[in-house]
C-alpha cells in the first residue's frame, strides 16, 4: 500500500486549505481491507478489484503520501445513521462467529442471496463506509474538490438487510454525511449495470438528493420482464422516479460508448444543471464494460472516463467511488484509469512493467479467465466501441427531462 498521509499531515493540509482552495490535489481513499478479505471462492466478487486499481495507479507512479490517505473503518455509531442497530449488530455478531441464526439470515439476507458470511465481512464493508464519510468531511473543509475511493459504492443496501453483495450502503452514508455537514443539494449519478435501488429508496422523498441511474434493463434487481424500455412500470424503469427526485435510464443490451455520451451530453448534465447542486457523487461500477461477463452492455472502459471526466468539469465538488464489475483485469484497468483521468494524468499506449505484472499475477478461476487478451495485461484503455445512437435511447432521454 502507498504511504498514506498521517492525521496530522490531514490537518496540515486543512490549514493550508483555508488559505488556498484554487489547487487543491485530488484525494485517494482506499485500504489493505480490501486485499486481506474477500467473500469467498466461489463468489463473484472473489477476485482482486480495488486492491489491483491500486497497486496499476502504484506502479503508474501515480500515488504518493501526498495524494493517498488509508480508509478508516466507519464506527457502528456512524453505520446506524441509515442502518438499524439490530441489523449493524448482526452483521458485526456474523463476522465474529461465522454464523447467523435462522430468523436472522431471513430477516436481514445475512447468508443467504449472494450475500455470503465471510472472514472481515463487517470490517471491509465499514471501511468502505469510512472512506466515504471521510471522504465528505475532507470536502466540507475544502480540503480538495475531487476525491476518488473505487473501495465504495455498495449502491443495493438497504437500511435493515443486505442485498446484492453490499452489506452496508456506502453512498448513502456519504452522501447523508455530505448534508450534515452542510451541503443543500447532492447528485448521485450510478453508472453500474445494476439499478441503483438501495440509494434511490433511501432518498426517494428527500427534496435535497437527485439520483439519475443508467442501468441495463431488465437486469436485477429490476424484473427480467422490464427488458423491454417502453414496459415503465416496474422499479428502475424509465416512469420509475420514485418520490419525484429519481431519475431512470434503463437502456437495452450492446449499450455502446456513443449512446453513453449521449445520455451525458443530453440528459445527465441538463438534469445535474438544474438541479443545482453541492456535491456531485459517481458511482463508477464497471459491470456495464464490454469486457465484463455479468452484463450484457458494451461500453469500453473510455466512455467510463468520458462520463466521469464530464461530471468533473461541472461538479463544484466531487466523489467518485467503485460499484460492481467481475471481471479483474476490466475493472482494475478501468478504475486505475479513472484515477489517471481526475488527475489530467498521461494514460500510457503501453502499461510499464511494474503495472504489467501487477496483471499478469491476477488469477481468475473463470472460463474468460482462460485465455487471457493480450489486451487485459499490457494496456488501460479499450478500443473505443462507437456506434449508432438507437431510437431507444433517444426515448429514454426524451421521458427522463419531462416535467
Amino acid at each position: 500500500m502507498p504511504q498514506s498521509l498521517s492525521h496530522r499531515e490531514i490537518a496540515s493540509a486543512e490549514n493550508g486549505a483555508r488559505g488556498n482552495r484554487t489547487n487543491l490535489k485530488p484525494r485517494f481513499i482506499c485500504s489493505e481491507a480490501y486485499r486481506a478479505t474477500s467473500h469467498g471462492s466461489r463468489h463473484p466478487l472473489a477476485i482482486p478489484r480495488v486492491a489491483l486499481a491500486m497497486d496499476i495507479c502504484q506502479a503508474n507512479g501515480w500515488l504518493n503520501n501526498g495524494n493517498f490517505i488509508d480508509s478508516p473503518c466507519a464506527t457502528k455509531s456512524q453505520l446506524t445513521r441509515f442502518h438499524e442497530p439490530a441489523y449493524v449488530a448482526a452483521v458485526e455478531a456474523a463476522e465474529k462467529t461465522g454464523k447467523v441464526p435462522e430468523d436472522v439470515k431471513w430477516r436481514h439476507h445475512l447468508g443467504v442471496n449472494g450475500n455470503p458470511l465471510f472472514d472481515g465481512m463487517f470490517w471491509r464493508s465499514a471501511t468502505a463506509c469510512g472512506g466515504g464519510m471521510l471522504a465528505a468531511q475532507l470536502l466540507a473543509k475544502n480540503m480538495t474538490r475531487v476525491i476518488y475511493s473505487p473501495g465504495g459504492g455498495q449502491h443495493h443496501a438497504f437500511a435493515g438487510r443486505a442485498s446484492g453483495f453490499c452489506y452496508f450502503n456506502e453512498p448513502v452514508l456519504t452522501i447523508l454525511n455530505l448534508l450534515d455537514l452542510g451541503a443543500k443539494r447532492v447528485f448521485y449519478l450510478d453508472l453500474d449495470a445494476h439499478h441503483g435501488d438501495g440509494v434511490q429508496a433511501a432518498f426517494a422523498n428527500d427534496e435535497r438528493v437527485m439520483t439519475v441511474s443508467i442501468h441495463e434493463g431488465g437486469r436485477w434487481p429490476m424484473k427480467r420482464h422490464y427488458n423491454d424500455i417502453k414496459l415503465v412500470r416496474g422499479p428502475g424503469g424509465v416512469e420509475d422516479r420514485a418520490g419525484g427526485w429519481a431519475r431512470n435510464l434503463p437502456v437495452p443490451a450492446g449499450f455502446n460508448d456513443m449512446e453513453l455520451t449521449y445520455i451525458m451530453e443530453n440528459a445527465v448534465l441538463p438534469l445535474a444543471h438544474q438541479f443545482s447542486c453541492d456535491a456531485v457523487y459517481v458511482q463508477a461500477g464497471c459491470d456495464a464494460l464490454a469486457d465484463d461477463p455479468q452484463s450484457k452492455l458494451s461500453l469500453s472502459n473510455r466512455a467510463l472516463w468520458s462520463a466521469i471526466d464530464k461530471m468533473r468539469l461541472v461538479a463544484p465538488k466531487l466523489i467518485v467511488t467503485g460499484g460492481g464489475g467481475y471481471n479483474p483485469y476490466a475493472v482494475g484497468r478501468c478504475w486505475a484509469g479513472i484515477w489517471a483521468v481526475l488527475n489530467d494524468f498521461n494514460i500510457p499506449a503501453r502499461l510499464p512493467i511494474a503495472a504489467e505484472a501487477c496483471l499478469r499475477h491476477v488469477v481468475w478461476d473463470h472460463r474468460l479467465g482462460r485465455h487471457v487478451s493480450v489486451k487485459w495485461l499490457t494496456t488501460l484503455a479499450d478500443p473505443p466501441n462507437n456506434g449508432p445512437v438507437r431510437s431507444e435511447i433517444k426515448y429514454l432521454v426524451r421521458c427522463v427531462l419531462e416535467p
